[in-house]
């Protein structure tokens, strides 16, 4: 019985952390959206200031073309997380699959009672 008890609280484990870590990876993706498109109104701003839009013109502004790259590198990493949270719900999907399928054995053979025959009185007297 103790063994599958730690079994059992080895896949809970398993699955609270594969939860944590798609709430981690979520965590991340808002977090770095919301710094592109921060970055995004930088860059406007400084296009307006400066009066140059384009960026191969050869006097646009070096901190605009510098947040442009920060800001498409943070794009890309964004594409890269969603793809690894993907991976990471199929994960925590299968792993809560597997405590659910191992959780409803507990208490069945938790119920059972290992049962001795019984003997009967004409057993007894043979």
């Amino acid at each position: 019985m103790k063994a599958r008890e730690s079994a059992l609280r080895a896949k809970r484990f398993e699955a609270q952390e594969k939860a944590r870590k798609v709430a981690d990876l979520e965590y991340m993706i808002r977090e770095f959206e919301q710094m592109a498109l921060d970055l995004e109104r930088q860059i406007q701003t400084e296009e307006e200031r400066t009066g140059i839009k384009d960026p191969a013109h050869f006097a646009y502004s070096t901190f605009a073309k510098s947040a442009a790259q920060r800001r498409d590198n943070l794009k890309a990493s964004v594409v890269d997380l969603q793809v690894k949270l993907e991976n990471a719900v199929r994960e925590r999907d299968e792993a809560q699959a597997e405590l659910t399928r191992s959780q409803p054995g507990e208490p069945r053979e938790a119920e059972r009672v290992v049962r001795k025959p019984e003997r009967t009185a004409q057993a007894v007297m043979r």
